[in-house]
């Protein structure tokens, strides 16, 4: 079967074209610009590529609904001009093939579930730490909807009393986003955030307060395998303050056969950072399949 990926972020689109056993034959980078002149871009690539279906990871908010009016759209998204764009729809006027479509985050933890390390596990947490904060979640092979769909970077933290920090999120100051994204580390410490050194004090608040939020999954999900990705996660030094921080806030209440390998439990991403990809070509083949 030949599938189509487009993962759209915020920055660039990355268009593909795989398999449905996760082998990727070429792939291109589009700049995201204003959505005409990207969607167009998008389109041209894929026209001539004959493709069975199109998995869409996207960035969002998006509607999920597919009774919904705006089914395929991103929403409320800050993005200037993205809010209510038919991303679904415009190009599916020009590429007739079934589409998958979901959220980016949800799109990295169904790669990690049919690629990669969360193959068999019941419940699934991806969290992506970088420029924002979301988390997808996989629960008996199924991606989590709802009214919408997990907004897990957006939940309420208590924050340290050693943080005087007013928070960067424009919603919700307090929120995991605000706290604990990259943004939020750059203007709390007046830097870039890789450019801190692996000792600096910056570090451990953020451990703290990933590890409250992982704490508050742990407790409404109970995944057996949370993952974490994004920019701000390639500081390596960051998984075993968070996994101590997490043994002191459960306070011994829950006990599990992975609560006793926290280092087999919260993991960094696999797939050498192509589960949003992979993810997307497994999007593809479901929508292949219902179709």
């Amino acid at each position: 079967m030949k599938l189509g990926v487009l993962e759209a972020g915020g920055t660039k689109m990355v268009c593909a074209i795989g398999d449905e056993t996760g082998q990727i034959f070429e792939h291109t980078l589009i700049d995201t610009r204003e959505p005409e002149a990207t969607l167009q871009d998008i389109i041209a690539y894929f026209k001539d590529k004959e493709i069975d279906a199109l998995g869409i990871g996207c960035f969002g908010p998006i509607d999920l609904d597919e009774a919904s009016p705006t089914y395929g759209y991103i929403t409320s998204t800050p993005k200037p001009g993205w809010a209510d764009c038919d991303v679904v729809g415009t190009i599916q006027k020009e590429i007739n093939v079934p589409i998958g479509f979901d959220t980016d985050v949800n799109s990295s933890v169904l790669g990690e579930v049919t690629f990669g390390q969360g193959k068999n596990r019941k419940c699934v947490v991806y969290l992506t730490v970088g420029t924002g904060i979301g988390a997808g979640i996989c629960i008996e092979g199924a991606l989590l909807h709802g009214m919408l769909h997990p907004e897990a970077g957006h939940i309420m933290l208590r924050q340290r009393e050693d943080d005087t920090y007013g928070g960067k999120c424009p919603f919700h100051k307090n929120c995991m986003e605000g706290l604990a994204s990259g943004p939020a580390l750059e203007a709390r410490w007046g830097v870039k955030p890789a450019t801190l050194s692996k000792e600096h004090e910056a570090w451990d608040l953020e451990a703290y307060y990933i590890a409250q939020a992982l704490t508050t999954y742990i407790m409404v999900l109970s995944p057996d395998l949370i993952i974490l990705g994004g920019g701000v996660m390639k500081q390596e030094q960051l998984f075993p303050m968070i996994r101590e921080y997490v043994k002191e806030m459960l306070s011994g209440y829950i006990k599990t056969r992975e609560l006793e390998d926290m280092d087999s439990y919260i993991v960094p991403a696999s797939l050498e950072e192509k589960q949003g990809i992979m993810g997307c070509l497994e999007l593809a083949r479901r929508a292949a399949e219902k179709n």
